[in-house]
């Protein structure tokens, strides 16, 4: 059974940075991308970075884009979002995840972040207040 397990969310002041991790589990495939997404009260859910798994190949959203960061650990199959210089505005409820690619070789490389993901963690929230 596939497993998301996100943690690292919290409070933050503004200007302060945060990382989230995702741990995924629970499948054999070789090729997949995971996301990284957040919702605000009211607001529509927004996709803010996501990497490939083959070539840990990244793509940011513009409002994220310079202060947001996707790392991994490749052998414990983790990926981290490195968030700096946090805004109020970013106060969210900050999800992960995954985008099978079964179709996907060796040469793969992700060009931009999927529409659509096949499975998703619980979330974490973040907030961003002084």
């Amino acid at each position: 059974q596939v497993q998301l397990v996100e943690s690292g969310g919290g409070w933050v002041r503004p200007g302060e940075s945060l990382r989230l991790s995702c741990a995924a589990s629970g499948f054999t495939l070789d090729y997949y991308i995971i996301g990284w997404f957040r919702q605000a009260p009211g607001q529509e859910r927004e996709g803010i970075a996501c990497m490939g798994s083959n070539d840990g190949k990244t793509d940011y959203a513009d409002s994220v884009k310079g202060r947001f960061t996707m790392s991994r650990d490749k052998y414990r199959n983790t990926v981290y979002l490195q968030m700096n210089n946090l805004k109020p505005e970013e106060t969210a409820h900050y999800y992960c995840a995954i985008h099978f690619l079964p179709l996907a070789g060796p040469t793969y490389s992700m060009s931009t972040c999927p529409e659509g993901y096949d499975y998703w963690d619980q979330g974490t929230q973040v907030t961003v207040s002084s």
